[in-house]
């Protein structure tokens, strides 16, 4: 299934992006997809500093489209210079050369009706940015840490489900271990964009009394709009 992410022009697009490519070099793994091209695609400009993540993807998709296409490979940057570009088509698409080994991928194929039809509605999103919109929803999914092997975890996930704000729904957890027998919460959780804020949520209620008797940290493992 492609992946996709709306808003890449946006700061909470942006950031979405970032804590999904937390710990990964590329959308879908370790290798350069297809999904890496579309997303790239999608990016207005090179992430600043503070999307650390977003930034070192765009630049290793900047640089692997600069040396497989050279030339061709509009406003990509490789280091801290501009390749050089000729004419900017909106996609670059390239034909294979004869022989090539099937298992080569192929970054740019024909598009389908999906990514047609997901091109059009960013065009879109670009176009109504001005506009006031409807307030959306974000799934996201947090690691809580406790601070040793001896807290108790149901206590502390009972602490977790006690906050109860409007806008926010708790949803499914799990138990992972993290070593030394210590073991960390996964929790899953429903927002509305406008009503809650993940980090406010995090330094403002799950990380302070009386919840830190259990808590020691908690990190943003995934941020997906719904």
């Amino acid at each position: 299934m492609a992946i996709t992410f709306s808003d890449l022009h946006t700061e909470a697009g942006l950031k979405s992006l970032d804590v999904f490519l937390s710990g990964k070099a590329y959308i879908s793994g370790d290798h350069l997809t297809k999904d890496d091209v579309k997303v790239y695609a999608a990016v207005l400009e090179k992430p600043g500093s503070h999307f650390p993540n977003a930034s070192k993807w765009y630049s290793c998709v900047s640089s692997h489209l600069a040396k497989s296409f050279p030339g061709k490979a509009v406003g990509v940057r490789v280091g801290c210079q501009g390749a050089p570009v000729e004419a900017a088509p909106k996609e670059v698409k390239e034909a294979a050369p004869a022989g090539d080994d099937d298992d080569d991928l192929d970054l740019f194929g024909d598009e389908t009706e999906e990514e047609k039809k997901a091109a059009e509605e960013r065009e879109a999103a670009v176009k109504a940015s001005s506009k006031k919109k409807e307030s959306g929803k974000s799934s996201v999914l947090l690691d809580v840490k406790p601070w040793d092997d001896e807290t108790d975890m149901k206590k502390l996930e009972e602490a977790v489900r006690s906050i109860e704000m409007p806008g926010l729904l708790w949803g499914a957890s799990k138990l992972a271990p993290v070593g030394y027998g210590i073991k960390k919460l996964q929790i899953m959780m429903t927002i509305v964009d406008d009503l809650v804020s993940v980090d406010s949520l995090i330094e403002e209620r799950l990380t302070v009394e009386p919840i830190s008797e259990y808590v020691q940290s908690c990190d943003i493992v995934a941020f997906n709009k719904i």
